[in-house]
């Protein structure tokens, strides 16, 4: 029987709250964000979850979610490996720019396909700026090929998918349950996979901060794990005004 899969994205952060591009950027969660990080374990132990191992990325705001997750769910001894596979979409020249004010000069159409299209990247980012992570010191015995200085939805999947692959899907394999803490984007890199969203679709799948959607997969899959049901645990209608909330950020909807 494979593992249960929990995928779970980081609270509320500064940059969601100042409403800016994040990408990459290593940003602090707020109050309400570590609140949407303890609530998430709560919710997780009363559906009566209990993990033998985790991920998360390199930043911050994933990395104190899950340390919080996992604390309330009386569980702050679980292993856990952080890779930078799971890390936010990069958004290149954008990170740092308000998402409205983008919109305003640049037009709903075009800030759309940047934010949701998936095979339109942004304008990269200079590799001289402070947002390119060669500049970053937590990917320096990374070669430099690899960090991207843009990224659209399905640059994200080719780095997403080599990790669940290697890393992730042997352990559910194994029977494991596992879970997963990163980014709006990262995650549904692997939601896409997962649920065999068509990229056209993916546009408009938003995924809530705090909010753990939980995966079970069908019995004698073999090497393939097929999934059997998959739903957000916890306040539904909270659920759904936060997917809201995330589709508005940039007055595109």
């Amino acid at each position: 029987m494979p593992g249960t899969l929990v995928i779970l994205r980081h609270g509320q952060s500064e940059w969601n709250v100042a409403n800016l591009f994040t990408g990459w950027h290593d940003v602090e969660l707020t109050e309400q964000g570590r609140a949407e990080a303890v609530a998430a374990g709560h919710t997780m132990a009363e559906e009566g979850l209990r993990f033998d191992t985790s991920h998360t990325s390199l930043l911050t705001r994933a990395v104190i979610t899950q340390n919080l997750a996992l604390e309330a769910m009386g569980q702050p001894w679980l292993p856990v490996k952080r890779h930078w596979r799971l890390n936010e979409r990069h958004y290149g020249a954008l990170q740092g720019l308000d998402k409205q004010a983008t919109t305003d000069r640049h037009g709903p159409e075009q800030t759309h396909l940047w934010r949701r299209s998936f095979d339109v990247p942004p304008p990269p980012v200079d590799s001289s700026s402070p947002e390119h992570p060669i500049n970053d010191p937590r990917y320096r015995s990374l070669p430099s090929d690899v960090l991207p200085a843009s990224e659209c939805l399905r640059d994200v999947v080719a780095r997403v998918l080599p990790y669940w692959y290697d890393e992730i899907a042997p352990q559910l394999l194994a029977g494991l349950d596992v879970l997963v803490t990163a980014h709006g984007n990262s995650l549904r890199a692997l939601l896409k996979h997962l649920e065999d969203i068509s990229d056209e679709d993916i546009a408009e799948v938003n995924i809530p901060t705090g909010a753990p959607r939980r995966y079970r997969f069908e019995e004698g899959t073999g090497s393939a794990l097929t999934v059997a049901d998959a739903s957000y645990l916890g306040d539904q209608e909270a659920i759904a005004a936060a997917m809201a909330a995330v589709a508005a950020q940039a007055g595109t909807h």
